[in-house]
């Protein structure tokens, strides 16, 4: 078999395959042969694309009536989404805001297995030249964000990332773990993270916690810009507004502050755990 047949059959097993999950949109549960009928495919084509499915929890069969019907997987997916899609409409007010009273560029991020990535992004106002970081994947112990959802980790899990090499970005990137656990430390004691030219030069930046429902840390607002206005001298005052900015995030999502109560853990996507 030629390496074009085989790509064009998986792409074809795979056109099927969502055929199938659209049908069984359409109809409570079907069965293998009407399922064939409408594909127009043999039964065998059928029921190896429902078992592969099945396998990934994205069809069930009932054990009665032998009929098939999406399975919770799809639940789980489509959740994941639904939750960003409901974080970065609960938060874009409060974004542009926040970038409105910072003349910054200001991001909303969430863990992704071992990396941070943005989800989205409200430009510096009468910004000339703007670099747009949604979607991209940054690293936890060099971005402010990253260190956000860094400092609110298990302390097990915090400790298996940090075990592992710390790459350097530029000559002021932290790679000594103690260095690191120190600022994690106060960021947690203080409420939001800073960095000064940790992941490029002339780049600096301070975010924020944004807590769910549960009061679990699910994603970080920062304020991002060039080091000769983001200086040293405001990184308290850009601190507070932002941490300001993620208290009035958590409270749309739902979150109720307790006195004295610490953020939960940071959730993630992705399957590094």
């Amino acid at each position: 078999m030629s390496t074009g047949f085989a790509v064009r059959n998986k792409v074809q097993s795979l056109d099927r395959a969502l055929d199938i999950l659209k049908l069984l949109g359409s109809e409570p549960e079907m069965r293998v042969t009407d399922l064939a009928r409408q594909l127009e495919v043999h039964k065998s084509t059928v029921f190896r694309l429902l078992s592969t499915l099945q396998e990934h929890g994205l069809v069930e069969q009932n054990p009665v009536t032998e009929k098939y019907r999406l399975g919770y997987g799809l639940v789980r997916l489509a959740s994941s989404v639904v939750g960003e899609i409901d974080l970065a409409r609960a938060s874009r007010p409060v974004l542009q805001e926040l970038a409105t009273r910072t003349s910054e560029t200001v991001n909303l991020a969430i863990l992704q297995g071992d990396q941070v990535i943005n989800i989205d992004q409200i430009a510096a106002p009468n910004l000339v030249v703007n670099v747009n970081w949604v979607g991209k994947q940054t690293p936890l112990h060099s971005t402010s964000n990253g260190k956000v959802l860094l400092a609110f980790l298990p302390e097990a899990q915090r400790h298996r990332l940090l075990d592992q090499p710390l790459q350097r970005f530029t000559p002021r990137t932290i790679t000594d773990v103690k260095t690191l656990e120190r600022q994690l430390s106060r960021v947690r004691e203080e409420g939001w993270a800073f960095t000064l030219e940790e992941l490029e030069i002339g780049l600096n930046a301070v975010a924020a916690p944004v807590r769910g429902t549960d009061g679990e840390v699910n994603a970080a607002v920062s304020v991002a810009g060039p080091s000769y206005r983001v200086t040293p001298q405001r990184l308290t005052e850009l601190g507070e507004m932002t941490k300001e900015a993620g208290e009035a995030i958590s409270q749309r999502m739902g979150y109720i502050a307790n006195a004295g109560e610490p953020p939960r853990p940071p959730t993630q996507r992705g399957g590094k755990a």
